[in-house]
This record gives C-alpha cells, structure tokens and sequence, in this order.
C-alpha cells in the first residue's frame, strides 16, 4: 500500500527537506504555456502555472521564549537554477515587523530557538567548516550567521537543551563520504545489503547504519552518545524542561526492528552512555513528535489503534509519566485522528489539529473528561502547531487563501504573514463544494466539486476526477493549486474521499483492508453519478486521474469503466505479484496479504487490471521517477506495455533522477503540460490561441 504520508510520519525525527515539501504543498509547480489576455486593472484572472513560481510556500512557525517573535521558513521556486529555496524569517507577534533572515542559493530551514533567547539557530547546506546539512547560528543581537556543527553524518534532527549549552542531534552515518575537493575520484563500492526492509524512497537502499542521538556541547563542540544502544533506530528526542531527561521514540521489539511496527515511547537521563527506560506497552505504534509537561512529570506522545501494523492506523493523543506508570489515550479525542500535540502552558490541556470531515481545525484538548474547544470555525486546514510563553502559531489555509502564519489572540486566529497576498489579489479562484453521494452498497461518500473558473449556470462542464493518493489522506478545503489550474483551464474537479481515506475514523480506513480497488472504485463511480446529477457535467467528457494511491485508483477505475474518455496514472501499479520486493512495503505485504508462496489469491485478486489489460479502452498517460522506491516506476511500465499490447492508446512518461515526490520544478512543469495536453486531446478541450508572432519590418 502507497501512502506518502505514512511514509513521512514514520521518518518523523528527520529534518524536513523544505525543497521537497514546497512542492508537495503547493500542489506541484510551474510553468502553463497557454496564453491569457492581460485582466484590465480591478480585474481578476485564472491562474496559470507561471503564478506557482511566485507563490511562497509558508511554514515551519517557531515561537520564540518570550513569545514576541514567531521564526518561519518560506520556499520558492528559483525558475533559473531549476530548483527550490527555503529561506528562514521572523515576524514579531503583533505583526507590524517582518523580516528575512537567510539569503542563498543553498537555502534555510527548520529555525530554533535557543531557551535564553539569545541565539537563533537553523539548517543550511551551504558552504562552511563542514560539507552537507549542519547546524547555523544567527545572533539575535545582528550580524551574520555562522556554522555552530561540523559534523560527517547526515543531521536529521536537533533540539536545544533548556540551558541553551547543548543540543540534542539526530545523526546518520553515511554509507558514502563524498571525496574532497581536488581529491581523485574513487570507484563506488558495491552496496551489500543484509535488511529485510532493504529500500525506502529518498534513503535509497538501506544498509545496517541506524539513527542515533547525540549530545553536542555548544561551547567545545564535543559530540556524546546519548545511549549505547547501537541495533536499533533512535528518533524524535526532545528534552524535559527542567533539562534532567531526554525521551525519544524507537523500535526495539525482537531481534529485527525492521519487521515490527511496534515502536515505543522511551526516557533516559541526559548524559552520555544512559540505561534507557521503556514507558509505553501498546503493541503497536507509539510515535512523535513528543511533548513534555512544564513540569517534567508527563510525556504526551499519539497512540495507534491497530497492534500490526500502521498503514490505516489512526493516531490519538495519550499521556505516559515520565517516573512509569499507565500511559492515558486522552478520552476527548480517542475516536479522532489528530496531529502532533503540545501542552497548553498551564499544564491542563493540550494543543493539536484535529482532522475531520474535508477540514482540519487547531482545537484544545482536556486531559480528563470531554469538551474538545475547536478554536478555527473556517472550513480550512491548519497545521504546524507552535507555543511558547502562552503564544501559539500555525499555519494555515482554505480553498481561496495560500498558507500563511496565523496566531491565536486569545483563542481567535489572527493572520501575521502576507506573502502571497499580492498574488492572490489578482486571481480569480474558485471555492470547492462539498458533495455527498450513496454507494450501491450503502455508504455515504463525500467528496469536493470545484466548477471551472467562470462558470455559467444551466451549462455542462467537461470534469476530471481527481484522485488523492495515500489512501490515508484526504482530500479537504485548502489551497490547492492543481485543483485552481485545472478549474482555471476549463475542467469541473471532483475529489472524493473513498473509504480508506482519513477524516471519518478508523474503521473508515480500514474498511479497504487486503481488498484494494474495490470499495474505493464503488465510492468513486457514486461520487461521479452524484456530481452528473447536480445537471452540471457533462458525462460524455469526462477524465480520471490522480498519483501513487490515486495513480493506483486510476487503474482499478479504468478496468472497471469504460465511461472516462482519458486517463492519467501516475506513480501507481496494478501487478501486485510483479510489485513484491521491489518497494518499500515489504512489511505491509506480508502482514496484510501474507507472502504470495503462502496465499496467492489475495495478489491474483488485486492484480485484476493488469491480468485484464485487454478490457481497458481508455487512453492512459502513465508517469514516474526513476529513483522512485514509494512506488517503484516498474508498475507504470507494466501498465503501459500491457495497453501497448492490447492496442489501447498509452504513453510513457520516465523523469530521470526524480523520487515520488518530484523536486526539479522544469519536470513538475512538464508533467503539468502533459497532463492539459492529453486531457485537451481526448476530451475535445478548445485550443489555446497563441498571439501572432510579430511582424520584422526592415529599415528603409
């Protein structure tokens, strides 16, 4: 099962790779060939992929100490070097100053401050004492940042201790050091592998190096072991406020982490070479980020539900004392599947974002008892939750406004950052609509219909269903630029959380368990009836499509219907058997369909739109990357040569060097044009008239 979002919850003690977040957020970026007429000034225009180069992708907020500064990251498109940027910035609390703080090609992220206030640190890339990701401080006081790590291994995380004299680092060895300069280039090595889990997408092949926390001496520089404990993964260490303890999360049951799900909540003193302690049982995940108490008496963490494994887990809030003892799923929120949480400063109440129904709200949590406050009342998603000092920031969006900092005044959200405002100004966006529909089996799906820009009522749009992957997501009311150029080119988008999805509990989820394709296609086809009977779609120009579990979905939807005229599947996979092995999901194989020498069925069933390639008809456009391990690019190329086969239209498409998740912005821009050209080609879209060229007049 291909579920992006997993994937990066389980890695969540690494450093975020703000290039690869900024097009993840965005919705995947650039440049739209098709030509607009300049608006005349007052009014609005559709947008077009040229205005992703200019969005800024706003987040990561950071509270400082004393709560009058929020530092955040910001990420743009550097359309000449064919990159992404992150850079760091501040804002102060009441709004009236904001600043940028890091310049470069080489980019900013993750900005933390240091308890007393004096040091702002943040990771960068760019050239220093060391090579790759280090540790930069900038002085509160001015001047310019300097390299504070000099460190080999890869930085995957860090935390300031509450006396601002050490850091807590997260390091990986690296399988490879590069070569110094000027050095002459060695032969690579061959990899050898001994790991079950040989292969995860962006890590590449696995080889037996584990993460380890480190402590770092800010004044000497000294690097120390946290624990001696070297066979097992350590992630997402935080420090107790009163600076006595460090708990972490790690994977420590049986002799081979890499075949358990089990991770668990652990607390060791904050010195070198410390016994750890195990505080949580649950047979299943206990994960991060972790939260302390002010106090330093509890540890707040999220609690899975199932004990096998994770992939339809829906994660709650739970408490554990940091002396042992019974760890508490918090009672208010134990049906609701919630973000990472933070203690409120009075020690009684927690802080998260709570995922429901096509939103997501920031809400305040009791420990005992119910009573959840939800404290944004707008249809929108809010995420990155940030406190100190009684202050609280995050980031948020809906369907018209781009991510941007917001505060809690009180408990009333107040917007602080404005980089995008400009742009949106000019743009004519479009909200979605929420839409219900009964399955023939007797569920209610809900989905969004987003009608094209400029819609006039009593017509019929051509309409793209749009497929989310995961399938633990959602698709909900924020801002989204590929449902904006799609509407803005004429197409109705209708997207649909089909069972699987997130937002509607744990059963909801896990009601696609070892039976993949089916359920999902029945919500899917229902949404598609529901949206044709509103009379504003056109049911003979319609087209399907979506990436990784949605690029899956368009498979399985295509072998079932012959009722899309075009389809685009990207990053997906229909041969199950062909797939086993050559991904990242050999744990979900075997523990959710068993090994295929042990239970064949389950792999033939869900492998039924390649085993019957030859009923598909509808023109398919298949996409991947070739360093690709989420979704490896073999289940594009298998699809495309079986339609190839049978003599139905397919083309392929192979991004070299790309993962899941594309980072160079010229292949999101083609991948772009490629989509708009084969749906205009199936669907009857109208052409873009391009200006005539202009006319040479030579000098008499």
């Amino acid at each position: 099962m291909l579920n992006e979002t997993r994937q990066a919850k389980k890695q969540s003690g690494r450093l975020p790779n703000m290039r690869y977040q900024c097009l993840r957020l965005l919705g995947l970026s650039l440049t739209f060939s098709c030509v607009l007429s300049m608006p005349v000034f007052g009014q609005k225009r559709p947008m077009v992929i040229d205005d992703l180069a200019k969005l800024m992708n706003v987040g990561g907020p950071q509270v400082s100490p004393d709560g009058k500064w929020i530092a955040y990251t910001t990420s743009h498109v550097d359309v000449e070097e064919d990159k992404n940027v992150s850079e760091v910035w501040m804002a102060s609390w009441d709004g009236l100053q904001d600043v940028q703080l890091t310049y470069g090609t080489e980019g900013a992220g993750s900005p933390r401050w240091s308890p007393d206030g004096k040091w702002l640190a943040f990771t960068s890339s760019r050239p220093g004492k060391a090579k790759g990701s280090q540790v930069w401080l900038l002085d509160r006081r001015g001047g310019e940042a300097h390299q504070l790590t000099e460190v080999k291994e890869d930085l995957e995380d860090y935390r300031w201790s509450p006396d601002s004299k050490q850091l807590l680092l997260t390091l990986k060895a690296k399988d490879e050091l590069e070569p110094e300069k000027g050095a002459k280039p060695t032969p690579p090595k061959p990899i050898v592998l001994d790991r079950y889990h040989f292969k995860q997408d962006i890590q590449g092949y696995l080889t037996d190096k584990r993460s380890k926390i480190f402590l770092f001496d800010v004044s000497t520089k000294k690097l120390t072991r946290l624990t001696k404990e070297d066979k097992y993964d350590e992630r997402a260490a935080e420090w107790s406020p009163d600076g006595r303890f460090v708990a972490f999360v790690s994977d420590q049951e049986g002799s081979d982490p890499d075949r358990s799900n089990n991770s668990d909540i652990f607390v060791v003193e904050s010195k070198g070479d410390s016994v750890m302690r195990k505080l949580t049982t649950f047979s299943g995940q206990d994960s991060g980020p972790l939260a302390w108490s002010p106090d330093s008496t509890r540890i707040a963490y999220r609690q899975g539900i199932a004990p096998r494994y994770s992939i339809y887990d829906m994660e709650r809030p739970a408490v554990v004392t940091a002396a042992g003892g019974s760890p508490e799923v918090i009672a208010a929120t134990a049906a609701m599947g919630t973000g990472p949480v933070v203690f409120a400063e009075d020690g009684k109440s927690l802080l998260s974002t709570i995922g429901e129904d096509r939103v997501d709200y920031v809400a305040e949590i009791p420990l005992k008892g119910n009573g959840i406050k939800r404290l944004t009342v707008e249809s929108g998603a809010a995420a990155a939750l940030s406190t100190a000092n009684g202050h609280v920031a995050f980031v948020w969006t809906t369907d018209q406004k781009a991510p941007e900092i917001y505060v809690l005044d009180g408990k009333t959200p107040r917007k602080l950052t404005s980089h995008n405002d400009a742009l949106l100004a000019q743009l004519d966006l479009v909200p979605a609509e929420d839409l219900t529909a009964k399955t023939s089996d007797g569920n209610d799906v809900h989905g969004m219909l987003t009608m094209p820009v400029g819609y006039k009522a009593g017509t019929k749009a051509p309409m793209l269903l749009w497929i989310h992957g995961g399938p633990t997501a959602q698709d909900e009311h924020r801002f989204a630029p590929d449902r904006q150029l799609l509407t803005a080119h004429g197409f109705a988008v209708l997207q649909v959380n089909y069972r699987g999805s997130t937002g509607r509990g744990h059963d909801y989820s896990f009601a696609i368990n070892a039976d993949w394709g089916d359920k999902e296609v029945i919500d899917l086809l229902a949404a598609v009836d529901g949206a044709v009977a509103t009379g504003k779609i056109d049911a003979d120009r319609m087209g399907v499509g979506g990436w990784s579990y949605g690029g899956i979905l368009t498979d399985y939807t295509i072998a079932s219907t012959t009722r899309f005229k075009a389809a685009s599947s990207g990053a997906g996979t229909a041969n199950l058997l062909g797939m086993y092995g050559v991904d990242q999901y050999i744990l979900q194989y075997d523990n959710e369909l068993e090994p295929p020498w042990k239970n064949v069925a389950p792999y033939l069933k869900l492998s039924y739109p390649f085993l019957h390639a030859d009923k598909i008809t509808t023109p398919t456009l298949f996409m991947g990357g070739d360093k690709d391990f989420n979704v490896t690019l073999v289940g594009g190329e298998q699809m495309y040569q079986a339609l190839k086969s049978v003599g139905t239209p397919a083309e392929l498409v192979v991004y070299p060097g790309q993962f899941h998740g594309f980072t160079r912005p010229s292949f999101v821009r083609d991948r772009y044009e490629r989509w708009f050209a084969w749906y205009d080609k199936y669907l009857g879209m109208p052409v873009p008239v391009k200006p005539a060229a202009p006319t040479e007049h030579k000098a008499e």
